[in-house]
């Protein structure tokens, strides 16, 4: 298999990264992956101390087959370093794994990502694959991943071709909340939550990468692969994130302990079935509950 490179995202979180690090060391692929950790330069005087303690870390960091470091010289912020430090390395490998700072992965974590972008590839309809999931499952449900419209920054992954058709500056989107029937149909799909987050987008209050990334997806159609159980953990909802309010209860969620064995064809109009709405962890952009995710689940793996 031709394996992803991965890229990993850090500031000024020491704890944190280590965590991070530490157990995608013990990762199945850990050996023979790339490792592409992007470093952005401190905010202010108070977090620079931090920040060089992390740099002093990430420079010790082995147990991958290669390790880049990027120190950017000023803050780009978190926005701005995905933008770039994604656009960079996609365009060179074709196909990313992306993480941050506060992210624990199950050590099939890079096993899945990287079988998911080789399965689906050509899949028309998949424009990213989550490494995170946090659905309620219906019991009798026993699909190892299924589809749905939104996607999470939680760990995840795509292809050159599919990053390349983001537009960053929204333009192009902005219809849809401007027409009653769009609007309304995309609040049915992501929620009220995250279509205030494009208009505050918009208007310059906030600066959402992932947002931006959501809705340039959802005006093509294509749905986001999740697995049934997540292979990922955030553990940085204790305050100390740029995004992150004080929510410990967010993001509990037990990890994979096997890996998936068996992936399913998006493309079999007989057998795929919109189950139900529900409830959906927001990624680290939103920090709450989202209601009004769809699932979308294949007949066959229901009892």
């Amino acid at each position: 298999m031709n394996l992803a490179p991965i890229v990993l995202f850090v500031y000024n979180r020491l704890e944190h990264t280590k965590q991070t690090v530490e157990t995608l060391q013990k990762n199945e692929f850990a050996k023979e992956s790339e490792l592409f950790i992007f470093s952005d330069a401190a905010k202010n005087e108070n977090t620079e101390q931090k920040v060089n303690e992390v740099r002093e870390y990430i420079k010790t960091i082995d147990g991958f087959k290669k390790v880049t470091i990027i120190e950017r010289e000023k803050n780009w912020g978190l926005a701005n370093s995905i933008i770039n430090g994604v656009t960079k390395i996609v365009n060179e490998y074709g196909k990313i794994i992306v993480l941050e700072d506060d992210l624990v992965t199950s050590p099939y974590f890079l096993k899945f990502m990287n079988e998911a972008l080789e399965f689906y590839e050509g899949e028309k309809k998949v424009f990213t694959i989550s490494g995170y999931s946090d659905i309620k499952i219906p019991n009798n449900y026993t699909g190892e991943v299924y589809f749905a419209h939104i996607s999470t920054s939680w760990g995840w992954a795509t292809w050159k071709k599919e990053w390349n058709t983001i537009d960053w500056k929204i333009d192009s989107y902005m219809y849809l909340l401007e027409d009653k029937k769009s609007y309304a149909r995309l609040l049915k799909k992501v929620g009220k939550p995250r279509l205030d987050m494009l208009i505050m987008q918009k208007e310059g209050k906030i600066d959402s990468w992932a947002i931006r990334r959501l809705f340039s997806q959802l005006t093509q159609e294509k749905m986001t692969v999740f697995p049934s159980k997540s292979f990922v953990r955030n553990i940085g909802h204790d305050g100390t994130g740029v995004h992150c309010g004080k929510d410990s209860q967010t993001c509990v969620v037990e990890l994979a302990t096997i890996p998936i064995s068996n992936f399913l064809d998006f493309y079999n109009n007989e057998k795929i079935k919109v189950i139900a709405q529900n409830e959906y962890a927001m990624s680290v952009e939103f920090s709450s509950i989202l209601s009004g995710a769809v699932w979308v689940l294949t007949k066959t793996n229901m009892k």
